[in-house]
Formats: structure tokens, sequence, C-alpha cells
């Protein structure tokens, strides 16, 4: 068991103070994003100033035999501390097949891994749930084609929108939400139009606690942010998610998605496979999304994790890569952690812990995270919330 330290992402839709707040740390007016636990040779966290890419090299035995038996030498899971300050871009993630085909064909075509036109960084898929640590806001699958249509005819738009929005009603199943979506980016003149006319329309039903309400209110709070930029008709054919403290969205590969704002903790496959399709100043591969994103209609999948343990409960997941605990415990109420023949991350987010093991204590406090490997039994003791990550096996 031994200290870990994670690293910092900064993004421009990043909070300037909910991850240093968690962290125990002082905001440096910086837009904190992301912060990484893993091993993903992009950002990899450090044991005692060494990459944990380069500790497992050297020492793969503590991934767990299960692990490498599947994985290799490679740690599967990628725990994250995300905080949005405001929406991020529109966008999918590809499955095992897709990414791995993405990133030769990339490669085969002489695209550098850091170039910006560049859609697939690793072969890794990316599966991922978010589990919210504030109230948490987003957008999630594609909302049936009917009620979309119904809430764009609800802002009296003067332009007619038959012209994109058409295909919505008079075709039906993926191709008809396939095409819709795809000819909401394009960037012309009528459709910037449509754009303006209907946050206009919005603007008057902002206040409504209705369906057309909500829809307003994310038509107005993205124009906010990306002004005029047409790929918002794409993003309001998504379903608004709404997720309270606790709760955790399901985010499997080909789920077009964007969260919107909010705190909260991510367990994904150990990928930065990003397809975006909107919302953004960067690389949108067209291809890639009609070959990813999975145009059906579907509600956003919510859950909340399972008991386990009194103070320990678990989230329900059919990924291999990962696995993820929360953690509630008070002073009364020691556990022992789970998953002992698999290489561990645990994060204190809030009050203290004693982990106890054969090889030693560490005492950790909110922030802070220690890396516990495959065949190390350890006990928590204290008056502490915090996450377990493990793999999914």
């Amino acid at each position: 068991m031994k200290r870990l330290t994670g690293t910092v992402r900064t993004y421009s839709w990043g909070s300037y103070d909910a991850i240093p707040d968690i962290l125990g740390q002082e905001p440096d007016g910086e837009p904190w994003a992301e912060y990484w636990l893993g091993a993903h040779d992009s950002s990899p966290s450090t044991l005692d100033g060494t990459p944990l890419n380069d500790y497992l090299d050297a020492h793969p035995d503590e991934l767990g035999q299960r692990s490498r038996d599947v994985f290799g030498t490679k740690l599967p899971f990628l725990l994250k501390i995300l905080a949005a300050r405001h929406p991020l871009s529109l966008q999918a993630h590809p499955d095992a097949h897709m990414a791995r085909s993405g990133f030769i064909r990339e490669n085969e075509a002489g695209i550098d891994v850091n170039d910006p036109q560049r859609t697939f960084v690793d072969d890794w898929p990316k599966p991922e749930i978010l589990v919210a640590m504030s109230d948490f806001e987003g957008l999630c699958g594609f909302r049936d084609p009917h009620e979309t249509r119904q809430l764009f005819d609800g802002l009296d738009v003067r332009t007619p929108i038959d012209p994109v929005l058409g295909s919505l009603t008079e075709r039906s199943g993926p191709a008809a939400l396939a095409e819709t979506f795809l000819d909401c980016l394009a960037g012309d003149d009528m459709r910037r139009q449509i754009v303006v006319e209907v946050v206009s329309g919005a603007v008057n039903h902002v206040g409504e606690d209705t369906a057309l309400g909500e829809f307003a209110r994310t038509a107005v709070e993205l124009d906010e942010y990306f002004p005029g930029d047409p790929s918002i008709l794409a993003a309001l054919i998504l379903n608004r998610v709404h997720l309270k403290p606790g709760q955790a969205l399901a985010v499997p590969p080909g789920l077009m998605h964007s969260y919107l704002s909010g705190t909260g903790i991510e367990i994904m496959a150990d990928s930065n496979n990003v397809v975006r399709g909107g919302l953004t100043d960067k690389h949108i591969d067209v291809d890639s999304l009609i070959e990813i994103v999975d145009f059906q209609t579907q509600e956003p999948r919510i859950m909340t994790a399972e008991d386990v343990d009194p103070g320990l409960r678990v989230f329900p997941s059919s990924h291999d890569q990962f696995r993820l605990w929360e953690l509630d415990l008070d002073a009364t109420r020691p556990t022992i952690l789970p998953a002992s023949d698999l290489a561990r991350i645990l994060l204190i987010t809030g009050g203290y812990a004693v982990c106890s093991s054969s090889q030693g204590t560490e005492e950790i406090v909110h922030g802070q995270a220690v890396w516990i490997p495959a065949g190390e039994q350890v006990q928590v003791d204290g008056d502490c919330d915090g996450f377990l990550a493990a793999a999914g096996l």
C-alpha cells in the first residue's frame, strides 16, 4: 500500500475550485476539469515520484494474476474526479473493435498521436460510469423523435425547420436520427438563423416547469457558451438528465452525451478516446461518428449503488475493465476492502481513514489516495467517504 498522487487536467470547461476543494488544495486560477488516478500513458499518477505505468512495468505482479491473464501488464481502469463549470463537447466513445481499428487506421495514415486532427489516441474502448458528487446536469441518449419535434414546434420558430429536422418524423429508426443529427452539424447561414430563432423563442419558456421549459433552458444555456452554434440543434435532440449526489449514469460505448455542469467521480476503461459531435472547436470526425454512435432512441440509465456490507456499496457494471465501490463509514464501522486479489485504488473524498494491512498503516484524509496491490488485504477504519476502484473481473 503506497500513497498515490494523481494528475490534474485543465480544460476551458473545468471548475476553478471544485477539485481543489476535494483535494484540500488552494485554487490556482486554472480551470481544473479532471483529476486522474491511473496509469494511462498520457497522464499517469505517481508513486513516490515514479509514474504508475513505469512502476507496473517493473512490478506487474501487483496487478493480480486474474487481471494479467486478461489485460497483461496494463492497469485496465482509470478513476477520475470531473468538475464541469460549463458544457463539454457532444461526444461518444468507441467499443473495443472500433478503438482498435480506428487506432490502426490513423497510425497507418501517419497521423501523429498528438495531432489535433487525431480521433483515436489509444486502442482501448471507453465505457464509463459517472457518479454525481453534487447536483449534476447532462445530456444523454436520443429522445423520441416525435417528442423532440413537438418541443421544437413549441418554440414557434419562424424559419422553416423541415429542411433540417424533417427527417425526425418523416423517417423512422436510427437512419432518421443519424440523418438529422449529422445535418445539424452543417454550419451554413440557414442553420445559424434557426439556432438564433430557437434561442429567441426559448427565452419565453425558460421559467416553465414543463418539458418545454426544460428544453428551452437547455437551448439558452448552450447558447450562452456556444452562441449561434448549429450543433446546439444536435444537442437538443438528446435527453436532459439530472443526477442527485450518489446517483450514477452509465455511459456505454456509442452513447452520445455531454456533461453540462456539476462534480462527479468517473470510472472507465483506461482510454482517452473521444469522438466529438458538436459544441466544440476541436476536430469532428463525421465518418467515425457514423461508425461509432448508436443512433437508437434510448432513455438515460440512472442507477444507485447496491449494498455489499455496512458502509460499502457497489455500482452495477458489466465491463471487465472496471468496478467501483462507494464507501460511507463512521468510526464504529471498519470494513475490509473487497477484490484483494486485484490491484485497487482507494480515494478518500471526505473525512479521514486509517488503512491497515500486514504491510503497514496509512492515515489518509480527504483528497488523498492510495495504491493497493493485489494480495494485500486492507481494513479501513475512520469516519470517511470515498471510492474504491478495481478491475471488473
